[in-house]
């Protein structure tokens, strides 16, 4: 098995460079870096990671903490974030933090074992991010109002995006609109809701309060609230579910009644996950850049892990993508 003075010797360079270039430390030559890393890949060289760390006391891992490790949301964030650890070297592990203050994931935080942390889960509390935050551990919140040492963000505009397709409804000739809501604690929904409210009060409209329809952000939330919405003795004109997953369900239980989208109810969501433009109709929605919201973090994160404190939060705008969910079937489509 060849060793790191294997590499040396065949790279022709000293030891310590190896070492740095390895670790992909800045004070190495672009050009002496990849002629590191194509003999150490030559030679099959793989590092010791336990005396590495001992050495370093650094894991070369960042984990990023979820609410939820399923659906197509949270996927398109863990592709971005790991792409740019990828790049840099690290491994990237997902967790789970169900489980709120003695979660295994909150442990995992407070016990340091990895480099920095990416957090997007409602449900671990602010003081448990600021407590173990530090130099040694950097943590990224991602759609969290949060400011403290060693804590960075980065936010979508979620209130825009309720904004502009609540307003894309009312433009359309929709006055009864309903919103369905995500979990309670979840500042994503509350946002998007600031949004629906903004324009509805532009266009003096009757709004629906926050909590009236509760959808959990899942499609089985989506399909039940349509199913009790379905036998209303009046239909709203249009819905603005604050994500596609809900959205998606209400679209299958308005079918299974026979309530036609969008001629009898406009459905609108949130998130722009793939499925969103093939399912029947195809939904309009606010395109949330996941993949962008990942990849920014994690590159945020080096720069903390690099010794640069000093960042500064980081907002992301939406898009509205217009599909037939929320048009008439003769009004021109863009998707």
């Amino acid at each position: 098995m060849a060793t790191m003075k294997d590499v040396a010797k065949a790279a022709n360079v000293a030891l310590s460079t190896v070492s740095l270039a390895l670790r992909n430390n800045p004070r190495v030559k672009e050009s002496t870096r990849r002629r590191v890393l194509e003999v150490a890949r030559q030679l099959q060289y793989r590092p010791n990671g336990i005396a590495r760390d001992l050495k370093t006391r650094r894991t070369e891992t960042i984990c990023i903490l979820l609410h939820d490790l399923g659906g197509p949301f949270y996927s398109e964030i863990i592709r971005g974030v790991q792409d740019i650890a990828t790049s840099k070297g690290y491994n990237t592990i997902a967790s789970g933090s169900l489980g709120g203050r003695n979660g295994s994931a909150v442990r995992l935080l407070s016990e340091r074992r990895v480099d920095g942390v990416i957090v997007l889960a409602p449900d671990v509390d602010d003081e448990t991010i600021v407590t173990a935050a530090g130099p040694d551990l950097p943590v990224i919140v991602l759609d969290r109002e949060l400011t403290a040492d060693y804590v960075y963000s980065v936010r979508v505009d979620n209130e825009q995006g309720g904004y502009q397709v609540t307003k894309h409804l009312l433009e359309l000739g929709h006055r009864r609109i309903v919103f369905i809501s995500g979990p309670a604690d979840t500042l994503d929904s509350e946002l998007r809701y600031r949004g629906y409210v903004k324009a509805m009060k532009e266009f003096s409209a009757p709004e629906s309060k926050r909590f009236d329809y509760m959808g959990g952000f899942t499609e089985e939330g989506g399909y039940v609230v349509g199913k009790v919405m379905s036998a209303q003795p009046i239909l709203p004109d249009a819905v603005f579910a604050s994500n596609d997953e809900m959205a998606i369900g209400l679209l299958k239980a308005f079918s299974e009644k026979g309530i036609r989208v969008p001629d009898d109810v406009a459905i609108v969501g949130f998130d722009n996950i793939r499925i969103a433009e093939y399912v029947q109709p195809p939904l309009t929605t606010v395109r949330q850049p996941m993949y962008e919201m990942g990849s920014v973090a994690a590159q945020l994160l080096f720069q903390a892990l690099a010794g640069n404190f000093e960042l500064q939060p980081v907002r992301l705008a939406t898009e509205l993508v217009v599909r037939q969910s929320s048009q008439r079937r003769d009004t021109s489509v863009t998707a």
